[in-house]
């Protein structure tokens, strides 16, 4: 991917998390999953199973301590560039409070870490 001379302004900061999850599709398939950035709105997650772009699914992120299963909508999707991966941008659709309540907690966490890349474009900030 190239670098491009433009910053992608998020209305949602997006943090670096890695945690497992698991995708449900609606006719049961299950796919294994890999999460790479969270947001209060969605997430990045890399499989090795393309997902179509408008695919709704169920999600369960789970980072050892805590789980949540949420909803969500495939926005895009990237190919790993021949590895054999791909990985999607998920919008999270309603949530309840007790998903809110998840999501804001592993966020709280995120936001107070400091960023390993303060001052540069990270890989994040590329991404559309």
């Amino acid at each position: 991917m190239a670098d491009g001379p433009y910053t992608v302004r998020r209305v949602n900061p997006r943090f670096s998390f890695f945690a497992d999850a698991e995708v449900t599709l609606r006719d049961g398939t299950g796919v294994r999953a890999q999460l790479a950035e969270l947001s209060s709105r969605g997430c990045y997650i890399d499989t090795l199973e393309p997902i179509p772009v408008r695919t709704k699914l169920r999600l369960r992120i789970c980072d050892g301590m805590s789980t949540c299963e949420l909803h969500g909508k495939v926005l895009y999707m990237q190919s790993g560039g021949g590895f054999g991966i791909f990985g999607m941008g998920v919008l999270f659709e309603e949530m309840s409070a007790e998903q809110h309540s998840a999501i804001d907690a592993w966020l709280r966490g995120l936001a107070g870490r400091p960023r390993k890349d303060s001052g540069k474009t990270s890989f994040s900030q590329n991404r559309r």
